[in-house]
């Protein structure tokens, strides 16, 4: 159903002070921050039960200066981070909002984890592209599933109503004030929500192909790995509305997940020294650059995939993630005493496979420009048929320090905001600038920054 505004009805059906669309981690966040200041907060989802993208990922959130981080030894700072993302980007973001995003986000992380007891640790066995330290901070499992798990139990905990199966679909605005929205239900029910503010929290546009297409056509062909219910609500109402939007053209692609199982392949696989293939059991780019660029760079290979190759060793490492694991068990990692028995398990020429794993360098730097450190691949080796995907959209509504969202002249609406996947994130203009764990990051910086403004 295509997203739309109108005039407020004379009254409506029900009546909340904060109302938040979407309850992924951007929404629950938001939640848990509104919550703290005294408000009186809604949270509606169009689903069952609370997912969104942070449930298909694994949850890792990017923070500088951390408890966790000093703990374990790790020297950071926000503007070591700032400095990491705009290098990604290439300087495209806002600075304004890539300082935002640095600077307050070990504050939320330190939250989450004193305040609301998510057990939090970084992930210190090994390195994600474009981050100058080890910053990344996860659960257990390191799924983004139990991250929103997490969350919804801490709403749970706070009394924070959480209603599912119901999708915002009009937003009622006056006189530049968004007035509430009114919502279906699964049986076509209709009701009205009035609210004194609005949180737009209900993701990107990575699920309306008619928007891809406009936006991304290089990612259209992809395997759609987001939520299926990120249909760009937060785009169309923009457009209705008067409110700017910038990047449109941004996405967080991956080009490692499996298949055609349909299960993500962690890029340790690859940072720990493993590489990409194509069908001729050839080398075809520099890994290193990340796995969003991955993503179309694998698409353009014979058949749409290739190969991820590694060795034992870098598997061990790669069982922290449960998807790793569950990859394991669907029989899409392979196995081989030797390069030829793995290329025979995989379809692979097996001498083109031989002379691309014996002439990866050692602590040393290839032709594509990649360096390579101390640890060479050794049997046994393991090898996953993997395609490129879309993961979600980084481009979206443009929003202030408080998360309110501005209007085409800069101004902001007074009551109106957005973060994650419905605001323009720090992923630059298109696929190259995203840096791992952006998405996470602004879902959490400003859904708090969203749930604290009054």
């Amino acid at each position: 159903m295509t997203a739309r505004t109108a005039p407020p009805p004379a009254r409506f059906d029900v009546e909340c002070e904060t109302l938040i669309i979407g309850a992924g981690a951007c929404g629950l966040v938001a939640a848990l921050s509104a919550k703290e200041t005294g408000q009186q907060v809604l949270v509606i989802e169009a689903d069952a039960v609370p997912s969104g993208s942070t449930a298909l990922s694994a949850g890792l959130i990017p923070a500088a200066g951390t408890a966790m981080q000093r703990a374990a030894g790790i020297d950071d700072a926000a503007a070591l981070f700032a400095d990491d993302i705009q290098a990604k980007a290439k300087g495209e973001n806002d600075q304004a909002l890539v300082d935002l995003l640095a600077q307050n986000a070990a504050a939320a992380i330190d939250w989450l984890a004193e305040t609301h007891g998510l057990p939090f640790s970084v992930v210190t066995d090994f390195d994600y592209p474009g981050h100058s330290r080890r910053r990344m901070h996860g659960l257990p499992t390191r799924s983004g599933a139990e991250l929103i798990d997490a969350l919804r139990s801490a709403c749970e905990r706070n009394d924070i109503d959480i209603i599912c199966d119901l999708r915002a679909t009009v937003l009622f605005h006056k006189e530049g004030v968004i007035k509430g929205v009114s919502v279906t239900r699964p049986d076509g029910e209709v009701e009205t929500i009035g609210c004194q503010r609005l949180i737009l929290a209900c993701n990107g546009f990575g699920g309306n192909r008619a928007l891809v297409s406009q936006y991304m056509p290089e990612i259209e062909g992809g395997l759609w790995f987001g939520h299926d219910g990120n249909t760009g609500d937060a785009v169309l109402w923009a457009e209705e509305i008067g409110a700017d939007v910038q990047h449109l053209g941004a996405y967080q692609g991956h080009g490692n997940v499996a298949h055609p199982h349909g299960i993500l392949i962690t890029w340790a696989v690859i940072t720990e020294g493993g590489v990409q293939v194509n069908r001729d059991g050839v080398r075809f780019w520099d890994e290193s650059q990340g796995y969003s660029e991955a993503a179309r760079v694998v698409l353009a290979q014979p058949g749409a995939e290739a190969f991820a190759i590694f060795d034992d060793r870098i598997a061990a490492i790669a069982r922290q993630f449960e998807d790793f694991k569950r990859a394991e068990a669907a029989g899409a990692v392979h196995k081989g005493d030797s390069i030829a028995a793995l290329a025979d398990a995989l379809a692979l020429p097996r001498d083109a496979l031989s002379e691309t794993l014996r002439g990866l360098p050692e602590n040393g730097t290839d032709v594509f420009g990649r360096k390579f450190g101390q640890h060479p691949l050794t049997p046994p080796y393991c090898g996953v048929r993997v395609t490129g995907a879309l993961f979600h959209t980084q481009g979206g509504l443009r929003v202030n320090g408080q998360a309110q969202v501005l209007r085409k002249n800069g101004a902001p609406f007074s009551n109106l905001y957005a973060g994650g996947g419905a605001a323009c994130g720090v992923s630059g203009a298109r696929d190259s600038g995203y840096l791992s764990g952006n998405g996470l990051l602004s879902a959490i910086v400003l859904g708090r920054q969203a749930g604290i403004a009054r």
